[in-house]
């Protein structure tokens, strides 16, 4: 379409500006280098640039898709966020999370509801099978600022473009470690090596000092797997610490706590009878999006995202 056309556009004369910036750039610090070098007091900044001007062409590559989605410029340098809160649940309680906030409003206002639990199987019963349960606000601590302090590894390398094969991951390490093991192909003897699941890359980590340098410096090996060669990025390992958080309180907006619920059901049938109970308007409930109930003597973890 002619929007996605304008987009794609759009992307291309960003990434074309980013690449003369980044020139420009390298082309600056190198000047500055000429400069630097005739005064000694500023090696310790020549020593700097020299780990900037390395690490640009060391970056781990990834396959990326445009989807026509621009940025505005003042947030590109911006670190963004995406909480993933665990918290716990005791035995006798459920979340209900409504497809409305003023809806888990008007529950929480009223504090205690009654419950049917026969739901109309045995009318002549059905008030004998009541219970009571206790509404209450669900809050959790968001992170309102983060540091975190990153470390080059001296003896650690990052192997990113690996092909899939379909192999097991511990066979796939095996080969690795087979190959960066040998001093032939610029290696030594590996003390660990791990496979980073969210990125599918490789850590290796050597037992002597100076291997991984050699390697970064190289940039690209080629690494037998199978019978086929496969062109494989080394980029340097940064690892990285918390130095800082700070948290603050927020109350979910959709979702409630259920407490006080015995045990006198059958897991999916309380279950049932809660749901039904919180999606009639009549008793001021309203559209269930989920619910989740933990049993008596039971424990669990709810899982909160943005």
């Amino acid at each position: 379409s002619q929007e996605l056309c304008s987009a794609l556009e759009q992307g291309n004369v960003m990434l074309q500006n980013d690449k003369e910036a980044v020139e420009q750039r390298i082309q600056q610090v190198k000047n500055e280098r000429e400069l630097l070098q005739k005064n000694p007091e500023q090696q310790k900044l020549l020593d700097a640039q020299d780990l900037s001007l390395q690490m640009l062409p060391s970056l781990p590559e990834r396959n990326l898709v445009f989807k026509g989605l621009v940025t505005d410029k003042e947030d590109m340098n911006k670190l963004m966020l995406t909480p993933l809160i665990r918290c716990p649940l005791q035995g006798g309680s459920a979340l209900i999370t409504f497809e409305k906030a003023e809806v888990a409003q008007r529950v929480i206002e009223v504090k205690e509801h009654t419950v049917e639990l026969s739901q109309g199987e045995d009318l002549e019963e059905l008030d004998q099978c009541r219970v009571r349960v206790q509404a209450s606000p669900v809050d959790v601590l968001l992170p309102s600022a983060l540091e975190i302090g990153l470390t080059r590894s001296s003896k650690s390398i990052l192997v990113s473009g690996l092909p899939s094969l379909g192999i097991p991951e511990e066979i796939l390490l095996d080969k690795l470690e087979l190959f960066f093991s040998k001093t032939k192909n610029g290696g030594s003897e590996v003390e660990s090596r791990e496979f980073l699941d969210d990125c599918g890359q490789v850590v290796l980590t050597f037992t002597q000092d100076g291997v991984a340098e050699q390697l970064i410096t190289r940039g690209h090996v080629q690494v037998p797997i199978g019978k086929t060669k496969y062109n494989l990025k080394v980029s340097p390992y940064m690892s990285g610490d918390v130095t800082n958080l700070q948290l603050h309180p927020s109350r979910c907006a959709r979702t409630i706590l259920l407490s006080g619920i015995p045990d006198v059901l059958a897991e999916e049938a309380m279950r049932d009878a809660l749901e039904i109970h919180f999606q009639k308007g009549s008793r001021g409930g309203g559209e269930v999006d989920s619910l989740g109930y933990v049993p008596v003597g039971r424990r669990a973890v709810a899982v909160f995202r943005e």
